[in-house]
């Protein structure tokens, strides 16, 4: 497959998602449609990809994660006036993938299949298709008696017995290049729609005594265009059931697939239980034996062994082993959370590192803080990290000792084993081994209700 170049047509608008947005860049679970072909691209051998960008293009290029190639069709003439754009990329050597930004359910594992068939079998064009129960919008597939392949019929322009036909072209193909950058010089727009379809490039090189033929794909719903709302959702239950599948076939208990929503690209080891309105999201990883959720959403992270997550929300974090988080606790970016921490309820950590077997049990805000190991905070800490301008740090040492409603002014040091009294405000480092007490002194005015009644 070396030298497998790509190209994917992405210039349409979408109009029947009504959405400000160019369809290809709506999103299935965490990732746009358009991404899912690239990396389909990339998995099938592809070493080059470009991607044909016309309606609000510059939204499409920003959504794009990968490093690929842009050209641009000022105006949506067809699936061939679409490749002649990218003309130049496509040249005359090796092989090339023709594919739709829309169609997020093509897999790696498929499009090899069919540039294998290509290359097996010395075509100069093989086509993608398969068969369905229902083929209204496709084009049809000719074939002889003998099942040779003939032509590719668009639907709008195929009669009612072409109508019939239930094998159907997916709009993908394999190219040899120059047989491709030929053919399209050929191309013109007699048709019902005044437009340049890619499928009549068959015909000069059929002409030209060439092999095309098409290779059935046996998994019907890799094909599946979206071009509505129904069917993003329809595409969405597909990608999801595919990705919790795979889970659970490698030794991940997910208590609902059907309410459990898992990024393509998260890795989850075994004999970790996913209960129920999970969502997994980015290149999360979770190891062995956690167990996440309910209620839980988890971004970008790194959640250790035998970790316990519940009802809570982790952005772009490390959790490390044996550690416990919530409910209802909210770990901000850039935390890294120890070995053996407790994390509590209503707790909320940002920039911050939280040293092995701290306790931070409940209602506490710790930001921009380094903390070290066996720290036990008190209930409703708050670590005043913000001065209105900017954005200061507080140190915890090891074995602290934070008192109930302390108020730490960052920024501050509490030194190694030293305590602040419940409801003091530090403003001043603590020595090790210290009591730090912030806080007026109590008086009693005796009788002083009597007087007010």
């Amino acid at each position: 497959m070396n030298g497998l170049k790509a190209v994917i047509l992405a210039a349409g608008a979408g109009t029947r998602m009504h959405s400000k947005l160019p369809k290809v860049v709506h999103k299935i679970l965490d990732k746009t449609m358009l991404d899912y072909v690239i990396e389909a691209a990339m998995e099938a051998g592809a070493e080059d990809i470009c991607v044909v960008v016309g309606h609000q293009s510059d939204i499409v290029k920003d959504e794009v994660s990968y490093d690929v190639q842009f050209v641009l069709q000022k105006e949506q003439l067809g699936t061939g006036h679409a490749v002649m754009m990218a003309k130049d990329f496509i040249g005359d050597e090796g092989n090339v993938l023709i594919l739709f930004g829309d169609t997020p359910l093509i897999t790696g594992d498929t499009l090899s299949k069919m540039v294998n068939y290509h290359i097996e079998h010395k075509n100069a064009v093989t086509l993608l298709s398969t068969i369905v129960d229902d083929p209204t919008g496709y084009g049809r597939i000719v074939r002889d008696e003998t099942h040779t392949f003939i032509r590719s019929v668009e639907h709008k322009d195929a009669s009612e017995k072409e109508k019939m036909i239930k094998e159907i072209n997916s709009g993908m193909y394999c190219f040899d290049a120059k047989h491709l950058n030929d053919s399209l010089k050929t191309l013109n727009n007699n048709n019902a729609q005044g437009e340049y379809y890619l499928p009549d490039t068959l015909k000069t090189i059929m002409a030209k005594q060439l092999n095309v033929n098409a290779m059935i794909c046996d998994i019907y719903e890799d094909i599946l265009g979206v071009n509505s709302r129904l069917q993003l959702y329809q595409a969405n239950q597909i990608m999801q059931k595919r990705i919790n599948y795979k889970h659970m076939e490698k030794g991940v208990t997910i208590i609902n697939p059907t309410n459990t929503y898992i990024s393509k690209d998260t890795k989850i080891s075994s004999d970790t239980i996913i209960y129920p309105n999970t969502y997994i999201e980015g290149k999360t990883e979770i190891k062995k034996n956690c167990i996440i959720g309910p209620n839980t959403r988890i971004i970008n992270s790194y959640i250790g062994d035998n970790v316990n997550i519940e009802s809570s929300t982790i952005l772009e974090s490390n959790i490390n082993n044996n550690t416990t988080v919530g409910p209802y606790a909210y770990i901000r970016p850039n935390s890294h959370i120890g070995e053996n921490v407790k994390i509590g309820d209503f707790v909320e950590i940002k920039n911050s590192t939280i040293g092995n077997n701290t306790k931070v049990s409940h209602l506490t805000y710790i930001g921009d803080a380094d903390v070290g190991s066996k720290v036990n905070f008190g209930c409703g800490t708050v670590i005043v990290n913000y001065d209105g301008v900017n954005k200061h740090r507080t140190v915890i040492k090891d074995n602290a000792f934070i008192g109930c409603n302390t108020n730490l002014v960052s920024p501050v040091t509490v030194e190694n084993s030293a305590y602040t009294a419940a409801g003091s405000t530090i403003t001043k480092d603590v020595p090790a081994y210290s009591l730090g007490i912030g806080r007026a002194r109590q008086i009693n005015k005796e009788k002083w209700v009597n007087k007010k009644r």
